[in-house]
């Protein structure tokens, strides 16, 4: 019997839209969101798997569907059936994280098959950033011909990166900003990574205040309304609708919303003007792998996270 490659990709939608097109190979669908959260680097164990339940049920009040976990790894542990693995990921630091993470656990497991990479972003003769769900049947299979195979560098890189997130110190990042690869949209997510911590003077991160800005510049009507602009205009951040929402809820003190509109309140213009610092006021316990949100804050002068001082012992 022929092999055929077993395509682990970024999300359901892909998936359904890879079936529809019916693209050869078994299908895996990673559904985490390690973006945001505590992780460790051995990835499949049943401390981990409750470590990411916990945090899934209090932040987002999601159950982790423990069926499906245990169906994807079972695909996994079948490895011998497959030619190749194709990863499908995008520009985003979202699918970035992801993928880091996809591929320590296949090195976990082992899994000595030729590995590839199907990244999209920039499209020639398009202004924005496209997810593959987006493409056109033309321009995905055209990134299905272009995929990239993964060296033993490559996968290094994504072994030292995400033991990197995993730990204490996100600083250690910084090297590898600059630092050439073949995970084309490496360099961008890096840096978004590490200023999605709260700013030094205002407490708010970039995506804060990108909602803030958005408030500001925008007649916006309603918190559904605002949702549509943020998911448009994130940048490299790649969150969901769920990601998205809880951030709005979390500004809530700085806008004031009615039937007919949402407006920055003085907090807000405050906040942008970076004349205070909010992070007491916000008090947000988010962690993004092994680091604490409110233990750091992003320096913009010195390009760096700097320790909080009350928590600088």
């Amino acid at each position: 019997m022929n092999k055929e490659p077993l395509h682990i990709t970024n999300g359901g939608t892909l998936t359904s839209y890879l079936n529809e097109l019916e693209v050869v190979g078994e299908k895996l669908t990673w559904q985490e969101i390690f973006c945001e959260g505590p992780t460790q680097e051995i990835i499949h164990s049943n401390h981990f798997i409750k470590l990411r339940s916990d945090f899934l049920s209090t932040f987002y009040n999601v159950e982790l569907d423990l069926n499906k976990v245990e169906f994807a790894i079972g695909q996994l542990n079948n490895f011998n059936n497959y030619s190749e693995i194709i990863l499908w990921f995008e520009y985003d630091l979202f699918c970035h994280i992801n993928l880091l993470a996809v591929i320590n656990l296949l090195k976990q497991k082992k899994i000595d098959l030729p590995l590839y990479l199907v990244c999209s972003g920039r499209i020639p003769k398009v202004k924005t950033l496209k997810g593959l769900a987006e493409l056109s049947p033309a321009q995905l299979f055209a990134h299905y011909k272009d995929k990239v195979k993964l060296n033993k560098d490559d996968i290094e890189l994504a072994t030292t990166l995400w033991g990197i997130y995993c730990g204490k110190d996100h600083n250690l990042f910084k090297p590898y900003i600059v630092k050439s690869s073949s995970f084309k949209y490496l360099s961008n997510c890096l840096k978004a990574h590490l200023e999605r911590f709260p700013d030094s003077k205002s407490g708010l991160n970039v995506l804060e205040v990108n909602i803030l800005s958005l408030i500001k510049k925008n007649t916006i009507k309603s918190r559904n309304h605002l949702l549509g602009y943020a998911l448009n205009y994130q940048g490299y951040y790649g969150f969901g609708d769920m990601q998205i929402n809880r951030i709005i809820q979390k500004l809530s003190l700085f806008y004031t919303e009615d039937e007919q509109e949402i407006a920055l309140n003085q907090k807000g213009y405050d906040a942008l003007s970076r004349q205070y610092n909010f992070s007491k006021e916000i008090n947000d316990s988010m962690q993004y792998g092994g680091v604490n949100v409110e233990h750091y804050n992003f320096d913009k002068e010195k390009n760096k996270l700097v320790k909080v001082i009350s928590n600088g012992n």
